[in-house]
């Protein structure tokens, strides 16, 4: 059974925020046990709330670990520090470029398609060169060599 997405925006009702931090706070903690566990990595939580006093955090999994965690990462070069480090602009530079690529992959795969499909049209008989756009002649040079390649390793497996 699949939650219904939520909306992220303040909540005005100070009992349901508090109830919804305690719940958020206790997910985020046991998320970052499972990656420590699964993962066998050394992890922590500190997590400054309007509900615990801005002098004393939760921590997980207790002070002294997570100070040593802290201070190995601070042992690091600054270039190891920020080698997989992301805030929310690096983030999103890197799945616009992600996914920009994506598209331009299937951009390139349905023109093939295209191509194909209008190939075999024009062999069929069912159109002519007058829906064929010259600037994809080229292209269509390639399809049909690529397919002439496929059909011919076809003919090798078969011998």
């Amino acid at each position: 059974m699949t939650r219904k997405k939520v909306t992220l925006a303040f909540i005005t009702n100070e009992s349901e925020r508090k109830a919804s931090y305690k719940k958020r706070k206790k997910g985020l903690i046991k998320k970052v046990s499972e990656i420590s566990v699964l993962c066998d990595v050394d992890a922590c939580a500190i997590i400054y709330g309007p509900y615990n006093g801005l002098d004393s955090p939760e921590v997980w999994p207790s002070p002294e670990k997570a100070t040593a965690v802290v201070e190995r990462f601070r042992r690091l070069s600054e270039m190891e520090q920020g080698k997989k480090m992301l805030n929310q602009d690096s983030f999103t530079r890197q799945r616009i470029r992600k996914l920009e690529e994506n598209l331009r992959r299937v951009r390139k795969e349905n023109k093939r398609a295209e191509l194909e499909i209008f190939m075999f049209r024009f062999m069929a008989g069912i159109v002519g060169f007058e829906g064929f756009d010259v600037a994809d002649a080229a292209e269509m040079g390639w399809v049909v060599k690529q397919l002439l390649r496929e059909v011919n390793f076809r003919i090798q497996d078969l011998k």
